[in-house]
């Protein structure tokens, strides 16, 4: 008799056995979703075949959302059963399809697959024989999704630590793959060379892959354009390549210590001089300020807390994943607890600071981060809604720019929740300076 386990394997057996028959409608692949979930992968290895897997991935072809995030769901569970060396053998082409996938799932499952390949030492040499994956692995660093462009470079950081490897990526077709890539935009450009500088950081040997190539030469071109944020972006890259003895060595040899030295010398006639100086620098400035919007006096925090809105506000059309990471990880610089120090600050009793504390929630209101942080600090939604801690005009005015943020953003229902998006809703409606009436209500025996 079988035991409940062995049960359930056979009941999944038999569901893939109908979706390879392409003969599973939505609602048996939803209950093949839940079986998988319920059987340990090693109970599966040895009853899954290629034509289950390969009629999983074929379902993914549909232009139908419901079934693609089923059969991911399927699959991301059933592969972990596989060993790597026999996914890149046996689902090679499968993968390579996953990585054009228009469905950002799809080339998550498939590039976390890619992971596992270049981790397993048999695996790798697999994929070094497979040109056209490994120049989709490239293109995947174009992506608009971050977290398929990171694991993309993980695993061509992880291909070149292998001669082979190296080879491939820098004496091959691939290499001119991977400048076409980086035409893409300014911040895909900035992937790749992150890309050479962890590649060129294992080894002297890989640093000369690197420097042969010509895109180390590129990434310090860049240190003297005109763009401050191309410069702050690629002082901070070549000055972590410094953090290795042989890219300090080869670095003097090229005069660019020298040169990122003038750059900081002449730093102090250049206003923008705190974007583009090595980011412990920039880290340190942004502490600073913070720590003197809280105990400077009155109108140097004023000052500070202007620089603060104006460094932050990110409008909407800017705000891909990496700008988004950039002003979040701008804010924690300020302070310990940032959110608390500027909510402090906008509980005292000076209408300066008090609007000026509210203008820095106001610029960071329309960002993700920002509202998942206000709504996981106890009580800071109530205050927002709370007409009775705002003393003046331009207090009052200052918390309706804050609401109006808020519920203009295109994420605000979603991350707060319906409760309070409503509430900030009717606080909208009611304009900055509404009161409620009071009930007169007479109470019998009463003066």
């Amino acid at each position: 008799m079988l035991s409940g386990g062995a049960k359930m394997a056979e009941a999944v057996v038999e569901l893939l056995e109908r979706a390879a028959r392409r003969e599973a409608p939505l609602e048996e692949l939803r209950a093949l979703q839940l079986a998988v979930q319920a059987v340990p992968p090693a109970a599966l290895r040895a009853r899954l075949s290629d034509d289950h897997l390969g009629a999983l991935f074929a379902l993914l072809s549909v232009n139908d959302r419901e079934q693609v995030s089923a059969c991911v769901s399927i699959l991301e569970r059933l592969l972990q059963a596989l060993d790597p060396v026999y996914v890149i053998q046996n689902l090679r082409e499968e993968l390579q399809k996953g990585l054009f996938h228009p469905d950002d799932s799809v080339k998550i499952l498939t590039i976390s697959q890619v992971g596992r390949i270049v981790e397993n030492s048999d695996a790798i040499t697999e994929i070094l024989n497979s040109p056209e994956l490994l120049r989709q692995i490239i293109n995947c660093i174009g992506g608009e999704k971050i977290a398929v462009a990171k694991e993309a470079i993980k695993s061509l950081s992880r291909i070149a630590q292998t001669q082979d490897g190296l080879e491939a990526l820098f004496v091959s077709s691939l290499l001119s793959d991977l400048k076409n890539v980086m035409a893409t935009n300014d911040i895909v450009r900035y992937r790749v060379y992150e890309l050479i500088v962890e590649i060129s950081s294992v080894s002297a040997d890989s640093l000369n892959y690197c420097a042969n190539s010509g895109l180390i030469s590129e990434l310090i071109g860049e240190l003297t354009g005109d763009d401050v944020l191309v410069r702050a972006t690629c002082i901070e890259m070549v000055t972590s390549l410094a953090h290795t003895s042989h890219g300090r060595q080869y670095l003097a040899q090229q005069g660019i210590i020298d040169k990122i030295s003038n750059i900081i010398l002449g730093a102090e006639s250049d206003p923008f001089s705190g974007f583009y100086l090595p980011g412990s620098r920039f880290q340190n400035l942004l502490n600073r300020i913070g720590h003197q919007a809280k105990n400077a006096p009155t109108e140097l925090r004023l000052r500070c807390l202007d620089a603060i809105s104006s460094l932050l506000y990110l409008p909407p059309e800017q705000q891909t994943e990496d700008l988004l990471r950039m002003t979040e990880s701008w804010f924690t610089s300020l302070s310990s607890q940032p959110l608390e120090l500027f909510r402090s600050i906008s509980t005292q009793p000076f209408p300066d600071l008090h609007c000026g504390a509210l203008r820095v929630f106001t610029a960071i209101a329309n960002q993700p981060w920002a509202q998942k942080l206000m709504l996981n600090s106890p009580g800071f939604v109530e205050y927002i809604v709370d007409r009775s801690v705002e003393p003046d005009k331009s207090s009052k005015d200052a918390k309706y720019e804050l609401v109006k943020a808020l519920v203009n953003s295109k994420t605000i229902a979603e991350i707060f929740g319906n409760q309070y998006y409503l509430r900030l809703r009717a606080y909208l409606h009611e304009g900055p300076y509404y009161v409620k009436a009071v009930s007169t209500t007479a109470v019998e025996g009463a003066e």
